[in-house]
């Protein structure tokens, strides 16, 4: 990307996240009259982002965002935390935050009222979910997500086609992949007219996660290096979609994406 591709992206995106920065707060502020705490920060307060973990049950891959916010950092122009943490549902904290990344590989049990108050609060002043079946090939937490989604939500997941703009945001990606193959595209829940929840059955989180010692912990089937590497720049993907939701039309990232399929002119 050419450093003045590189600033539209940078100033756009700032512009971006600050617009979306005031509903945060102010969800923050409405959150925190149903519950007390001693203390509330918005996402205003940093200019870094945390890909913050969702805290219901043991998280499936606990390495994974650690991981995934480094590849944001080294590959885009966000800034990331590079450990970030976990946050219940019900907590205020939540919309320190435009993002959520939540990981499970079992069935859990039903959210509490205040839990699935503050999951629909979250979605309905902008924020994303990334929701990561860790275990696809077992039924339980697939029946658990959907249980809540619809309780919290109203609403039933439904494929995305895969000319979403999440299969464009930053890198250019054909379909989802994960440690496995899986389906071939993932689903989502929109609201107010936006993409809110995407769901993965892909365990995006075992082809991310990697140990301090650099290795990778899960092997990615059947594709290998090749099926991580594309795993990855999804997960760039929902990441850049969750800070710039304007870009519908991927209109910042016009150019650049030009240039990789080889027509358009070169800086």
């Amino acid at each position: 990307m050419s450093f003045s591709s590189r600033s539209m992206v940078t100033s756009s995106h700032r512009a971006s996240r600050a617009a979306r920065v005031s509903a945060l707060v102010a969800a923050s502020v409405l959150a925190s009259l149903a519950i007390v705490v001693p203390e509330v920060h918005a996402l205003g307060e940093s200019t870094r982002v945390a890909i913050l973990g969702v805290d219901v049950g043991p998280e499936a891959r606990p390495l994974a965002r650690r991981r995934l916010a480094w590849e944001v950092r080294k590959r885009t122009s966000i800034e990331t935390v590079l450990q970030p943490g976990r946050v219940r549902l019900d907590d205020p904290r939540l919309f320190e935050s435009p993002l959520l990344f939540w990981s499970g590989d079992r069935g859990f049990a039903e959210l509490s009222e205040a839990e699935s108050v503050g999951l629909r609060r979250f979605v309905e002043f902008g924020g994303f979910v990334v929701i990561d079946d860790a275990r696809p090939d077992d039924p339980g937490f697939d029946a658990s997500i959907r249980r809540e989604l619809r309780r919290a939500l109203g609403a039933s997941l439904r494929p995305i086609a895969r000319d979403h703009t999440i299969f464009r945001s930053f890198y250019l990606v054909d379909r989802p992949f994960g440690r496995v193959r899986g389906p071939d595209t993932v689903e989502g829940i929109e609201v107010g007219g936006r993409l809110a929840v995407v769901y993965s059955r892909h365990d995006l989180g075992g082809a991310f996660a990697r140990d301090n010692l650099g290795t990778w912990v899960h092997p990615v089937v059947p594709g290998g290096d090749d099926q991580r590497e594309r795993a990855i720049r999804f997960g760039v993907n929902l990441v850049m979609y969750a800070l710039c939701l304007d870009y519908k039309d991927d209109q910042v990232h016009a150019p650049f994406i030009m240039r990789r399929r080889g027509v358009g002119p070169r800086p």
